[in-house]
């Protein structure tokens, strides 16, 4: 009983109830912030995990345009449910060269965090399409102008030099070859070589969409079918000590 006298005092007692409030959240945010200032990064290294190439990144950057992150998140939680629909739960690295993170607050459609090879080109393309053609009950308005603008990476490199500025590590001979690349990974028939050199073996080269020119679809296709291939998660064991 004595300690719930202490405790009616207060709760009787505005004042004090705000100070004593005020030092709980006080000592509750050092505890959380104060160990931040110790690690060099408080993201996990990734096996895989690279830069988007140039192709993806203007994919990423008509991704947003489009708003295609008001519909459909890039997060999975580590849920049952969301394990089992979508796969791996998301690692923080899969994010860490994204400004900004596509993470997503609203699900109108699926998360799309593992979708890259889940889908045919082809299918992705008649879903810009159409969507209803493939999804009867999508929602998702149609894209099919994506074919019909194309694109020339001419300035591909300004924005990959501008993110490097934030951190995402490109360097000089990936922002100098920038619109080379950007033109070889829609072109399995180029010479991509310096292409793989700079971002792996396994970035996809192809015409993603069918068409004879490099088009905004192109584009975009290519962003999505990298999107969470580049982990290995049958191979991937999380640090214990974070």
């Amino acid at each position: 009983m004595a300690i719930l006298d202490k405790h009616k005092i207060l709760e009787t007692n505005a004042t004090l109830l705000l100070i004593f409030s005020f030092l709980v959240v006080t000592i509750g945010g050092i505890v959380q912030i104060a160990p931040l200032f110790y690690l060099e990064n408080t993201i996990e290294k990734v096996e895989g995990m690279r830069p988007y190439t140039p192709l993806e990144m203007a994919g990423r950057e008509i991704y947003i345009r489009e708003g295609c992150y008001v519909c459909h998140s890039q997060m999975i939680r580590p849920m049952r449910d969301e394990v089992e629909r979508y796969g791996h739960y998301s690692l923080a690295a899969e994010s860490m060269y994204d400004h900004p993170f596509q993470w997503g607050s609203k699900r109108t459609g699926p998360d799309l965090a593992r979708v890259g090879g889940r889908y045919s080109d082809d299918w992705h393309v008649d879903h810009m399409r159409d969507p209803q053609s493939v999804v009867p009950e999508s929602v998702m308005p149609k894209y099919g102008f994506l074919e019909k603008k194309r694109i020339d990476g001419k300035y591909i490199g300004d924005i990959m030099a501008t993110n490097a500025i934030v951190g995402v590590p490109y360097t000089e001979d990936m922002i100098a070859n920038a619109q080379a690349d950007f033109a070889a990974q829609a072109d399995p028939d180029s010479d991509y070589d310096g292409l793989l050199e700079r971002y792996g073996d396994k970035v996809n080269v192809r015409n993603f969409d069918g068409q004879p020119a490099i088009t905004e679809a192109d584009a975009l296709i290519a962003y999505l079918q990298m999107l969470g291939t580049l982990v290995d998660f049958s191979t991937f064991t999380p640090d214990a000590s974070r």
